[in-house]
């Protein structure tokens, strides 16, 4: 069953904000849980890729078109990564000023969390997917955020953009007419997106190169529970 679009709006800012507080309040000292929070959720993303959108987006459109436009989406990722450090699947490696606000980083993640909304169309399997990617990584930002230099009024400034930058997405692939026309070039971006971010998370290098046990656990579990929803 397809969300109402105000749930659609409301659950992404929900989910951001709740993962602010939680890194606020329990201050989470252990990243190894986190870690395998994010691997679920990238397998479970990875899965619903497959399941949902490439079999949507194919059906009725020049498949060749469909495959430029998917790796026109992993190139916008990876052209993204440059700017955020490889924020987007758990990474952070900046070192922000009190008085600066991160632009960049900022720009960044605000169009990979733009393009990321496009596909949800109140497709419910979808916007699990998407919160369930969302929250580790904005916790890990979260941290990173309240543990830095800057200033808290720019971390709050922050977030709050942030959580509004997918929703925005939603309403604009709902809401817009050329979107309505060519709805399938920007579902193919974001295909390119989810493949390039939740590969990363998957099969970057764990500690000493081993493949962790637990890892395997959960990546099976995030593909399993995907194929049921």
């Amino acid at each position: 069953m397809d969300f109402p679009f105000l749930i659609v709006f409301l659950i992404p800012i929900v989910a951001v904000w709740a993962s602010f507080l939680f890194v606020w309040v329990v201050k989470p000292k252990n990243t190894s849980n986190i870690k395998l929070l994010l691997a679920f959720s990238g397998a479970f993303l990875l899965a619903l890729t497959f399941f949902e959108l490439l079999p949507e987006v194919y059906e009725g459109h020049d498949p060749k078109t469909i495959a430029l436009f998917i790796l026109a989406g992993i190139l916008l990722q990876v052209f993204l990564e440059f700017f955020s450090k490889g924020a987007e699947h758990g990474h952070m490696h900046f070192d922000l000023q009190e008085n600066k606000f991160p632009f960049l980083l900022f720009l960044s993640l605000c169009i990979h969390a733009l393009v990321e909304g496009v596909p949800i169309h109140g497709n419910d399997p979808i916007l699990y997917g998407i919160i369930i990617h969302k929250i580790p990584v904005a916790i890990i930002l979260s941290t990173f955020l309240i543990n830095s230099k800057m200033k808290l009024d720019w971390a709050l400034l922050f977030v709050a953009l942030f959580s509004l930058m997918t929703p925005m997405g939603s309403y604009i692939a709902t809401q817009s007419e050329w979107v309505g026309n060519y709805g399938h070039i920007l579902t193919s971006l974001a295909i390119g997106v989810f493949l390039h971010i939740s590969t990363i998370i998957l099969f970057e290098s764990s500690q000493g190169h081993a493949f962790n046990l637990r890892k395997l656990v959960v990546i099976i579990l995030g593909v399993g529970i995907a194929y049921l929803v």
